[in-house]
């Protein structure tokens, strides 16, 4: 499943955030690279223990916390702080798959990247290509948000960033662990719970809200891994 999440920052905060990032010292990508993957990864990052990454990340980290969307596409327990990284002059990252743990840093804590989030900082018309294209079960996807929006897909999605031939693009990249490894029960899960949402909305007072909010929890009892 890919979801765009709207306006998870607003103008304001996606200002804020660039004018750091525009001034911030930047390292070669593949220094966070593994060895197939630095292969394809041609882009900048801000190293990972800079002040401005820890932040940002923060600061990413606590919209995303206050996102129902976020929360309910996710479910997560576990989230990778939030790296940052900058395409321009050509850069790009080839096809690649994610690697499926990672070590939360400053901890011995291992975290499996069941969900991939993707947030913008440059809006499409401040920059040529950089298409985030994601294989799906739906064939090729091609993500370019406005500033401010993220995409979140399956961590074992096939995907790459298109060259960035002109601008500069600037995007934030993290990974979650959810309660739910299964993408396909996340996505059984999610649209379940849209489905309540919808409905209690419309018919707050209908008597199968509270059975079928049960049968959520029930589900998500009976596939959460903790």
């Amino acid at each position: 499943m890919l979801l765009r999440i709207p306006a998870l920052l607003t103008p304001e905060e996606v200002a804020t955030c660039r004018q750091t990032l525009e001034q911030a010292q930047w390292e070669d990508g593949r220094a966070t690279a593994g060895h197939l993957a630095a292969q394809v990864k041609q882009n900048l990052q801000l190293p990972l223990a800079s002040a401005e990454a820890k932040t940002l990340g923060e600061f990413v980290l606590d919209k995303l916390a206050r996102n129902p969307l976020y929360l309910a596409a996710a479910l997560p327990v576990k989230v990778l702080p939030p790296r940052f990284n900058r395409y321009e002059g050509g850069g790009t990252y080839g096809n690649h798959i994610d690697n499926a743990l990672f070590v939360i840093p400053g901890t011995a804590t291992k975290l499996r990247t069941d969900v991939s989030t993707t947030v913008f900082f440059s809006n499409p018309d401040e920059y040529e290509g950089g298409e985030l294209i994601v294989e799906d079960t739906f064939g090729q996807q091609s993500v370019k948000l406005a500033a401010g929006d993220a995409i979140v897909y399956p961590g074992t999605s096939l995907h790459r960033v298109n060259p960035v031939t002109q601008g500069t693009r600037y995007a934030s990249f993290f990974w979650a662990q959810s309660l739910i490894a299964s993408a396909e029960k996340r996505r059984l899960l999610f649209d379940l719970d849209q489905s309540i949402q919808s409905l209690s909305a419309d018919c707050p007072e209908h008597p199968k809200i509270s059975a079928l909010s049960g049968t959520y929890h029930n589900l998500l009892r009976m596939w959460s891994q903790t």
